[in-house]
């Protein structure tokens, strides 16, 4: 034991089970298929399968050692700078999804074979494939995202949009600040959307007061009701009432 506790060298070691020749193969294709002379994001798109595959045998073999890198997620950042989290989707299909159905996702692309993966992961044993290809190749992303959700969580999903807004960086503190306050308000559970939409109420309650279509302003209050805490609620309805 004392030999082998005073064991040094001068290199790190190597796992054995690495074949240099075949690791160079699989590192050289996965750059391949990210450095596709055409629309490297349609070729990732359509390639998906293989960049899982390889990435998956990549971190199995600890094949990252070869470039003297520290961690499979090194090797990840250097080929994904900024979107690992793309990679392990990747992985995931390829990993969680049964043969024959893997044979079969090209076609609905990566962002819906995501869904499968959860579905499959869940399901185990009883994930029925065909079933839910069939709702992939026919449902809009979107659509088959929720329907997945409700599926996992027995629950209706809101539909909902990605709205983008540019904004200057002398504006950027004024936002952060105010979403920072509403998050306090509201609870840090909620989502930066959510709070957003709490201040615009909070606008649109004060500049609609005199509208004579108080639609808005019923929308922002009622919101605002959703808020209260049960006990809250009902004392606020009574004093509605006795206003009235």
């Amino acid at each position: 034991m004392l030999g082998l506790t005073n064991f040094r060298t001068e290199r790190p070691i190597l796992s054995p089970t690495i074949n240099r020749k075949g690791t160079q193969f699989v590192i050289g294709t996965i750059d391949q298929i990210l450095d596709w002379e055409r629309g490297i994001d349609q070729d990732r798109e359509t390639r998906f399968l293989d960049l899982g595959k390889y990435l998956c045998e990549v971190r199995a073999g600890q094949y990252w050692r070869l470039e003297n890198l520290h961690s499979f997620d090194e090797f990840l950042e250097k080929r994904f700078p900024g979107s690992r989290r793309r990679a392990y989707y990747f992985m995931s299909i390829h990993e969680h999804l049964p043969k024959q159905t893997r044979k079969e996702v090209k076609e609905i692309g990566w962002s819906k074979a995501v869904e499968l993966v959860k579905v499959a992961r869940a399901d185990g044993d009883r994930f029925e494939s065909a079933t839910w290809l069939h709702k992939a190749r026919n449902l809009p992303q979107e659509d088959f995202k929720q329907t997945v959700e409700q599926y996992l969580t027995g629950k209706e999903s809101e539909p909902y949009e990605i709205v983008y807004f540019k904004f200057y960086k002398s504006q950027l503190n004024v936002i952060e600040q105010a979403l920072g306050v509403a998050a306090l308000m509201l609870g840090s559970d909620k989502s930066r959307g959510y709070c957003l939409e709490m201040i615009c109420a909070d606008f649109l309650a004060g500049v609609n007061l005199e509208d004579p279509d108080s639609q808005v302003l019923l929308a922002s209050l009622k919101r605002y009701f959703e808020l209260l805490p049960a006990p809250d609620k009902i004392a606020f309805l009574e004093s509605i009432r006795q206003t009235a």
